[in-house]
Parts: structure tokens; C-alpha cells; sequence
């Protein structure tokens, strides 16, 4: 297996709820870090979104490994975000048997 090659900086994000003054809430996004990655595109589809037609690609996007329960290591519903692209996390796996590294399985959707 060869070595990733973790050339871009990227954003992670994490959801959070915030209280609009209604008893209702809003949802906004807290960074969490910037994390070096290495991105590969899947395959892409493109679909109706509400009447717009959608772009989604999948992606495998490479970072380092950091142990479980730490705010450095991705979760699925966060997201990735690289200038105005986001990547949301559909699933982590280590890429590594000794965990060096960590593939986060992302799609991106872009309104055509």
C-alpha cells in the first residue's frame, strides 16, 4: 500500500443546534479543525433535487488516523469543506491496519 499523499487543507465541521428565541432552533456548523487530506473522486450521478437537477459524486478522502471520541477524528453527518466545496461523512474507516490513517466515504452535491 503506498502512502497517501495528504496535499490539501481541509475544514472539519461538525452540526450544531442553536436556539432562534421561539423554542424552535436553528441547525449552524462549528470547525472543529483543519485537517490534511489526500482526495480521490468515485463516480458521479446526476439527480432531481426538488425540481433541480443535482450533481453528486462520491469521494475517498484520506487524513490521519486519531483515536476514537477525540474532536480530530471525523464522524459521519460532519463535514469536510474546501473553500465553498463541502464533503459530507457517510462513513470513517481506517485505511491502515495500525490506524495511520483514517478514509472518510463523502459525497458532494452540487445544484447543476
Amino acid at each position: 500500500m503506498s502512502l497517501p499523499r495528504l496535499n490539501q487543507a481541509l475544514v472539519l465541521e461538525a452540526p450544531e443546534r442553536v436556539s432562534d428565541g421561539s423554542g424552535g432552533f436553528i441547525e449552524g456548523w462549528i470547525v472543529l479543525g483543519t485537517l490534511w487530506a489526500e482526495i480521490k473522486a468515485g463516480s458521479g450521478r446526476e439527480t432531481a433535487n426538488i425540481g433541480a437537477p443535482t450533481s453528486r459524486v462520491g469521494y475517498k478522502i484520506t487524513v490521519r488516523g486519531a483515536p476514537f471520541g477525540t474532536p480530530e477524528r471525523p464522524k459521519p453527518q460532519q463535514r469536510l469543506r474546501h473553500g465553498t466545496r463541502i464533503f459530507t461523512i457517510e462513513a470513517v474507516a481506517e485505511r491502515h491496519p495500525e490506524g495511520r490513517y483514517l478514509t472518510c466515504f463523502a459525497q458532494e452535491e452540487v445544484a447543476v
